[in-house]
């Protein structure tokens, strides 16, 4: 069931971790609603980096992401708070066995307009490994535009629009 600070989209829950969810993790306690192959190494390190960071756990914060068609955890995606003058680095990562299914571009669009309801956020930030460019894919169908890159990596953000003189 949905909380108040759960983010729905189409197919997706994303909903920050709770301690029990933590604990599972860093304890490599399999839970019954996971993906067989969730956590993956990824989820491991942000699931300790949560667990130690006040900040993290934030309604800005990090977060599972959720199947809606059965509930099953198959990854995580997450804002880096507070902001930095202005600006929040996103992170993710789909479990192997769903990946293909547009699931991290899904959970990104909705985590990149959620932040900039963040007070005083203006960018939405990411850098990628060059070797991962279906990353960078997803950081795009999220609306962020590659801006530069050195020998390793690419970097990308989005900036909230001005608004409107009135």
């Amino acid at each position: 069931m949905p909380s108040g600070t759960d983010l729905l989209t189409a197919r997706l829950l994303l909903r920050p971790w709770s301690d029990g969810e933590l604990a599972a993790v860093l304890d490599g306690t399999p839970q019954p609603h996971w993906a067989a192959d969730f956590p993956a190494d990824g989820d491991r390190v942000i699931a300790g980096f949560t667990a130690e960071n006040p900040d993290a756990r934030g309604v800005h914060g990090q977060r599972q992401i959720l199947e809606r068609d059965g509930g099953r955890v198959v990854g995580a995606i997450g804002l880096f708070w507070p902001p930095s003058d202005g600006s929040l680095e996103i992170g993710y990562g789909i479990v192997p066995s769903r990946r293909g299914r547009g699931y991290a571009s899904e959970a990104a669009r909705a985590l990149v307009a959620f932040a900039f309801t963040a007070p005083g956020v203006h960018t939405v930030c990411a850098d990628v490994e060059l070797s991962n460019p279906a990353s960078g894919r997803v950081l795009e169908k999220a609306g962020l535009v590659r801006w530069s890159s050195d020998d390793r990596l690419a970097r990308f953000r989005l900036t909230a629009p001005e608004p409107a003189a009135g």
